[in-house]
């Protein structure tokens, strides 16, 4: 098994903490959360772990090779970062999609049991990684859902139609890859792919293919997008 994590961005609403420093790079409980990502990987066995880079890339760079070598986590340069969205972080990354592998996003942090979960999930081509809770905002990846079977996802979903939120986690094994990398193709001919989410593939995917959930509801999890989430972060990696 395979991760590659999408850690491209600068960070922009966690400014002025990240005008010099990338937004994985930001320190959680004494670690970056590109370490706290990767050492928990590493932790559950997952020892292929690629970084798709470009905000300070340099600066990731380095850090991974100090902490890791040259070898277990390999650095992925975006140079289209600064004018794109996540959908070319993943395009610039579908060379890695030839076998199962785990898509993360960086900016999501999370307890080591919520990828034990996900790994021994019930197998499926594409299985969304989700929570649940009471309600859902505007900048929520929502989901909707037909038992497991993933219908929608989605941050412009009618809310009353919601039955989840994507935490940025999704496993792909036997066809899965195959399927997605076609899907990435399709969708990066759009002229207007440079300003749309990875997820907006999968929500296409699921009117034609069988796109299952796992739900980590009630596993500590987070995804950091301002310096108040930070603190949440702790709570979630620090204990």
């Amino acid at each position: 098994m395979k991760a590659i994590i999408l850690s491209a961005g600068q960070g922009k609403r966690l400014l002025p903490l990240t005008r010099n420093t990338p937004k994985c790079l930001l320190e959680v409980a004494g670690k970056t959360m590109l370490e706290w990502q990767v050492d928990t990987l590493l932790d559950v066995g997952i020892e292929d772990i690629v970084v798709v880079t470009g905000y300070g890339a340099d600066k990731v760079s380095s850090l991974v090779e100090r902490r890791y070598g040259k070898n277990r986590v390999r650095p992925l340069y975006n140079p289209e970062y600064a004018t794109s969205d996540n959908l070319v972080s993943c395009w610039k990354a579908a060379g890695e999609m030839r076998e199962e592998f785990l898509l993360m996003n960086g900016d999501t942090l999370f307890d080591r049991a919520v990828l034990v979960r996900v790994l021994n999930c019930e197998p499926a081509a594409m299985t969304v990684t989700v929570n649940s809770k009471k309600s859902y905002d505007a900048d929520d990846m929502k989901v909707q859902c037909e038992g497991r079977r993933l219908l929608r996802i989605g941050k412009e979903l009618p809310l009353d139609s919601v039955d989840g939120e994507a935490i940025g986690i999704i496993r792909f094994l036997d066809d899965g890859p195959e399927i997605f990398r076609k899907g990435l193709e399709d969708a990066i001919a759009d002229p207007g792919s440079a300003g749309k989410w990875y997820l907006s593939v999968i929500d296409s995917l699921a009117a034609r293919h069988r796109i299952m959930t796992c739900s980590i509801t009630g596993l500590p999890w987070c995804e950091v997008d301002f310096e108040k989430d930070l603190e949440l972060a702790v709570g979630v990696v620090g204990g």
